[in-house]
């Protein structure tokens, strides 16, 4: 039997304000785990301006090469909240107001003087564009075609997630098994390599570690497949053996 293709999706993170330094992304670990979860695989992160060109450039590469695309930030009603529009010229459809959109804002803003005109920018979005809930702040996210937008502070956008997520094509979730060795990698390294070649369709990746005046790496073994999963951590286990190490289980 063939194997299942992966469900894939990138995440693009929009904002001057993260690749200044002045604000920490939180939504890469969130949204890794979560598509995760559904049997998403994340590939790629990335990180871009609030640049029109680089938006569009960006949005249409990744649309084209992974099943999900996934933004954050850029959507609020600032002059530097270009993340809507950029993505309309990007699929070469009108920016337009979305009357449902509109129409969320206003019973929001009961009082006419709360709703200006830079809070109804948050109504506008690519035309024929699907609306994702806000239950934090009403404005809602949107997805169009392949790409999925949503807010960037994390609890707004962890929100519109959880309620969109069930809508997200997914595939057999990616299983997990990290052994601890307190073993030097580069002792180890020859024989992981012999249990990655052994085992093909799992991931064995090791991750470096000081600890109590001692180098040591956490053995990480994915994938889809219960047995496989299963013997390639048996393999890994083997290789700290051969160096003296005693493999200890950590999940």
């Amino acid at each position: 039997m063939a194997e299942e293709k992966p469900v894939t999706a990138c995440l693009i993170v929009i904002g001057n304000e993260v690749l200044s330094g002045r604000t920490q992304d939180a939504n890469l670990q969130y949204l890794a785990k979560a598509l995760n979860d559904i049997g998403v695989r994340l590939m790629e992160a990335r990180v871009i301006p609030d640049v029109e060109a680089t938006i569009v450039a960006t949005v249409n590469e990744c649309r084209a090469k992974f099943d999900h695309v996934i933004t954050t930030g850029g959507i609020g009603p600032t002059h530097d909240d270009i993340t809507s529009a950029s993505i309309a010229k990007a699929f070469g459809v009108r920016h337009v107001r979305n009357p449902q959109a509109e129409a969320r804002l206003r019973r929001h803003y009961a009082r006419p003087e709360d709703l200006n005109a830079q809070r109804l920018r948050m109504a506008e979005m690519p035309e024929g564009a699907e609306l994702i809930d806000n239950p934090v702040s009403v404005a809602p996210g949107f997805r169009i075609g392949n790409v999925i937008v949503l807010a960037g502070v994390p609890r707004i956008m962890q929100a519109m997630f959880e309620g969109f997520r069930h809508r997200l094509r997914g595939g057999a979730p990616m299983l997990s098994r990290t052994v601890v060795a307190q073993v030097p990698e580069g002792k180890m390294a020859a024989g992981l390599g012999a249990a990655q070649a052994a085992h093909p369709g799992v991931e064995i990746g090791s991750y470096p570690f000081f600890r109590d005046g001692k180098l040591g790496a956490s053995l990480v073994v994915r994938g889809t497949d219960v047995a496989g999963v299963a013997a390639a951590t048996e393999a890994v286990k083997a290789a700290v053996r051969a160096q003296g190490g005693e493999p200890i289980d950590e999940n």
